[in-house]
């Protein structure tokens, strides 16, 4: 059986390997074997093998937060999942041919769910409706300012925020971004920089602007809390910069901005079972509805690990990569 390991921590696609290990053999009770159909190298993959995410406390390790698959087998007591079954897997070493998890490790989803997308729904979808919903009570005709805006998250808060009739700012690194994200829904896409707080004012006046997405850290979060109403939020979900979170006292004391930060770990998943299948199971109603999809770039097997983390590792991508270890 194939999979992919790291032994250590350095730039993703110098330390990741492709290894033969041994087959996982038979299910034990409780547990289920998953066929992994497809699985995101995700942002945070990236970070927990350079060693600035949380991750495995030993080495080699395994990686791949995200992942779907089918049942090939399960385990006596396994209750609610059969042979055949679709799932999307919450362990976190999806970058295998195969899987041995608890059967409490997998969610149960549609057979009809696009593979791709499904291999993508763990962690950013979530991530973007629940930073909508959790921090900021929004009406129609609000306002939401966000990083990032090129990213898999940042295309759900869009159509998210679209579906809700509120209106989305979108801070993105380069002028080319800007007809595509326009295309997908968004309001208004702008360039990062630090006069984006007057930029913004001057589109949009005195609208009711309460919340802002800061994918980065460092300055791009001050920037991003120039631009917020009084009283408003600033939800950082990401370690793009590597830099702390900044705002200013003037924004604290005088405006009453607020910082707060994200974690699906601690905010999805720390909540009852029957709540996590639930928000899974309206994801996955929105990606079937065709609300909600991630652009995809390219598709890799395992063998080819190192082109893989090179591509997934650019800045100048069009989508998520994906590898697709059973074809």
């Amino acid at each position: 059986m194939k999979a992919i390991e790291f032994t250590r921590h350095g730039t993703p696609h110098e330390v990741c390997r492709c290894v033969d290990v041994e087959d996982i053999g038979f299910p034990e009770p409780g547990e289920i074997i998953v066929a992994v159909d497809a699985s995101a190298i995700n942002p945070a993959d990236l970070l927990i093998i350079e060693g600035r995410y949380p991750g495995p406390n030993k080495l080699p390790a395994r990686v791949g937060i995200e992942g779907t698959g089918h049942v090939e087998a399960i385990g006596s007591g396994v209750t609610g999942l059969a042979p055949g079954d679709r799932v999307m897997i919450l362990d976190r070493a999806n970058w295998a041919e195969k899987v041995r998890i608890e059967a409490t490790q997998a969610i149960k989803i549609p057979d009809d769910l696009d593979v791709l997308q499904a291999a993508m729904m763990k962690a950013n979808p979530p991530t973007a409706l629940l930073m909508l919903d959790e921090y900021v009570d929004l009406k129609p005709g609000d306002w939401v300012i966000q990083n990032a805006a090129n990213s898999a998250v940042g295309y759900h808060v869009i159509r998210l925020a679209r579906t809700r009739g509120v209106h989305t700012i979108n801070v993105v690194r380069r002028e080319s971004l800007v007809e595509p994200l326009s295309e997908a829904g968004a309001d208004l896409v702008v360039l990062e920089g630090d006069d984006l707080g007057e930029r913004v004012r001057a589109q949009i006046g005195n609208a009711h602007l309460p919340l802002a997405l800061d994918a980065a850290g460092g300055r791009a979060c001050l920037e991003l809390a120039d631009c917020l109403s009084d009283e408003g939020t600033v939800v950082n979900y990401g370690f793009l910069s590597g830099e702390p979170c900044m705002i200013t006292p003037h924004h604290a004391i005088v405006h009453g901005i607020s910082l707060r930060g994200f974690w699906l770990v601690r905010e999805l998943f720390q909540r009852p079972r029957v709540k996590i299948e639930a928000v899974y199971a309206d994801i996955a109603r929105l990606i079937s509805e065709g609300t909600i999809q991630a652009p995809i770039e390219a598709t890799y097997g395992l063998d080819d690990v190192t082109g893989a983390l090179k591509h997934a590792e650019r800045e100048r991508r069009s989508g998520k990569i994906l590898f697709t270890p059973n074809k």
